[in-house]
């Protein structure tokens, strides 16, 4: 498991290791010690190569302030290198031993309400601490001083799901430090007083000192430029934190690999300094927590548009934690994975770009708050089902890894993702309509359905590989992307731009230009006069990366949709469409191509939908958010046109497929979601890597079964 040096964050960027990690997170402090030799032995039987370690054991590790003891993991870590496992270590910071947080009491989180957070749980630590940040400091260092040397520690993890639990904090230690953000980001109060609108409703300060951090609670809302600096602070604060730990780990051992394991996407900018100190992103894959959706199918649909949206973030990535069973907390459970389905779920993981996979994790807990979270030895210590699933998968991943590693997940059709301050805008004005992730789910489904290959992507990205990019009502847009973005329309690329783009600078002011502002506005040939809410078209509820709302329910949704009453309709093509959310009255420019126009109320006549050619390719604005039958309406219009078809033709319902390809080589992954038998005729002629067999375009696969073809 050699490292090299990374590549810069891309979503074209491969892994830099020369082996696929595959194991189990292991808690060898959860069983005694008997159980061990035994445990090791069943992992290397299974396949796997890795597993990690001491996340959440620094009471052991420092058992009083600086006694250090790692003899039970020095024993462990001894046990299963002896067998060929290797050992991913974590600095144990999500969970700080009761001796540090009796004897430091400030380092304790503070919610909201002002209500002071106890020992007995996790990531009740506030890392804007500069006590807290000490202690981090200390145990990472001790770490990595005793294991600098160890052959069997090959990398490591930074603390564990970072913001996962919580994000926000408003402690004293929290405001000190945002105003010392502030004040390095500003420099002068009359800067921070324009920038956050201070003439409006006397929000105005006359100094830093005064400044605090916004509050919901307050009878009207805070500025927006307010809340989004808030969020920017986080997000520098968590990169700091992490920084800490990556200077001391790679100071001590610059050939180990560092990651971390991301849960919810909170208040973590990963293009910025938090991704740029890592090797690669790690991200925990739970599919059967999303949603509800088990019977039909949908959490298959989910899980793929989760490994989308990581992969945007910085190309490849490792999965630390990818659902083997049933797992609960006592406030939630899961589904559970059917016979078959557990290692179709890692194959997904692995066909979206993920060149190592652990997973949760190798026993279960018999005692805490995650009792009924299962692993793949049963709790009475019988390997069941799961096991053989985890043995099958690796078995799996020896047949493909050579031809697997340095390929990259084929983008066709690439939505505009990946970007902070996007999604913290959003949050600032939500209005209760519907977020850029929200509306982009729509094509993503649509693709995921009709086999066409598409994902995530930032403006910033080499856009060459792609056909299509849609823009999900982006209201930031920088004027930086505009060069990137027309060079992609002119060298034969398709671009669509939703409704609301560009209608904001980066302070959330409204521009004295019309969006979609200057250059995108060039770019389509046109400018958005007028816009206003419609009728609250009918909507599924959708999840969030581990079971977050994206906010389809929110109290604000449910209150513009009562509020909302009147409905616009518009023809594209053939078809006439009602109107999502909102309308935009659009003026055009003379070479401007109208595909679609408002066909009701006074609107009626006005573009709804244009198309402007530029160079080789064309620019596309829509005055409206998606709906799926928008979706299939677009796709007929633009989707031939720009070259894009399905991966494999005549594709059966409940069929993933995905293409992972290198310069001499590509690899299509088919992949059955569902328990019954498909049958398809349209693929490649290649060699199916999982069973060895030269297919001659057709192939059946049974009970969620897979095939990894290779082809050219």
């Amino acid at each position: 498991m050699k490292r090299t040096a990374p590549a810069p964050l891309s979503v074209w960027r491969t892994l830099n290791l020369d082996d696929f990690l595959i194991g189990a997170p292991h808690y060898p402090e959860h069983v005694d010690e008997s159980y061990w030799q035994r445990d090791a032995e069943r992992m290397a039987a299974a396949g796997f190569n890795v597993v990690r370690l001491g996340e959440f054991a620094w009471h052991i590790m420092e058992p009083r302030e600086g006694a250090f003891d790692f003899s039970l993991f020095d024993r462990a870590i001894e046990v299963l290198g002896a067998q060929g496992i290797k050992t991913i270590f974590c600095t144990p910071t999500a969970t700080p031993p009761r001796w540090l947080t009796a004897t430091y009491p400030e380092v304790l989180r503070v919610d909201e309400n002002g209500r002071v957070a106890t020992h007995g749980s996790r990531q009740h630590a506030d890392t804007n601490s500069p006590v807290y940040r000490l202690h981090s400091r200390r145990i990472t260092k001790a770490l990595a001083d005793h294991y600098r040397d160890n052959p069997h520690v090959v990398g490591w993890q930074t603390d564990n799901e970072l913001n996962t639990t919580s994000s926000t904090s408003y402690s004293e230690a929290t405001e000190r430090a945002f105003r010392r953000y502030l004040t390095d980001r500003y420099e002068t109060i009359d800067a921070l007083n324009f920038a956050w609108g201070g003439n409006f409703w006397a929000t105005a300060y006359d100094n830093f000192d005064q400044v605090t951090v916004p509050r919901q609670h307050n009878p009207g809302f805070p500025s927006p430029g307010q809340v989004q600096d808030y969020h920017r602070f986080l997000a520098h604060a968590t990169a700091a934190f992490q920084h800490d730990q990556v200077q001391i780990l790679r100071r001590a051992n610059p050939d180990w690999f560092i990651f971390h394991n991301l849960g919810r996407l909170e208040d973590i900018d990963f293009r910025g300094r938090f991704g740029q100190d890592l090797d690669f992103l790690g991200f925990d894959i739970y599919p059967m927590l999303y949603d509800e959706m088990r019977r039909t199918g949908g959490h298959a649909a989910t899980q793929a548009l989760h490994l989308d949206i990581c992969r945007a973030y910085g190309g490849n990535f490792i999965v630390p934690e990818q659902a083997s069973g049933f797992g609960a907390q006592p406030g939630f459970s899961t589904m559970t994975p059917e016979p078959g389905e557990m290692r179709r779920m890692a194959l997904s993981s692995v066909a979206r770009g993920a060149d190592g996979l652990m997973f949760f994790r190798w026993r279960p807990a018999h005692y805490g708050a995650e009792i009924y979270w299962m692993g793949i030895i049963d709790h009475d210590d019988v390997p069941r089902r799961r096991y053989k699933e985890a043995a099958e998968f690796a078995r799996d991943i020896a047949r493909i890894k050579r031809d697997l590693l340095g390929t990259i997940v084929r983008m066709d059709v690439a939505i505009a993702g990946a970007d902070f301050d996007n999604q913290e805008a959003y949050k600032t004005y939500p209005m209760g309509m519907p977020s850029p992730l929200e509306d982009a789910v729509h094509l993503h489904r649509y693709c995921h359905s009709k086999g066409i290959a598409c994902g995530f992507i930032h403006p910033e990205d080499d856009l060459s590989r792609i056909k299509l990019l849609y823009v999900p009502h982006w209201v930031m847009w920088k004027p930086e992307w505009n060069a990137n973005i027309e060079a992609f329309v002119r060298n034969g690329g398709t671009l669509v731009i939703g409704a609301m783009t560009g209608t904001r600078d980066e302070h959330n002011h409204i521009p004295t230009v019309l969006a979609p502002g200057r250059g995108l506005s060039e770019l389509c040939g046109v400018r958005v006069e007028e816009f206003g809410r419609v009728a609250e078209p009918g909507a599924d509820g959708l999840f969030g990366l581990n079971g977050t709302e994206f906010g389809l329910h929110s109290p604000a949704r449910r209150l513009a949709a009562s509020s909302a009453a009147r409905g616009y309709t518009f023809v594209l093509g053939n078809r006439e469409h009602e109107a999502a959310h909102l309308y935009e009255l659009l003026d055009v420019d003379a070479d401007v191509e109208v595909l679609g126009r408002w066909s009701s109320r006074f609107a009626s006549g006005r573009a709804a939908v244009t198309r402007r050619k530029v160079g080789d390719g064309s620019a596309i604005y829509m005055g409206t958010y998606l709906t799926d039958a928008l979706v299939e309406s677009l796709a007929e219009q633009v989707f031939a046109r720009a070259g894009i078809a399905p991966l494999v033709a005549d594709l059966p319902a409940n069929v993933e497929v995905t293409v992972r390809e290198a310069v001499d080589r590509k690899l299509l992954f088919v992949l059955n979601t569902d328990e019954g038998t498909v049958d398809l005729s349209s693929l490649p002629s290649g060699v199916d890597l999982l069973s060895g067999k030269e297919l001659d375009g057709r192939l059946s696969l049974g009970h969620h079964g897979c095939a990894v073809i290779r082809f050219h």
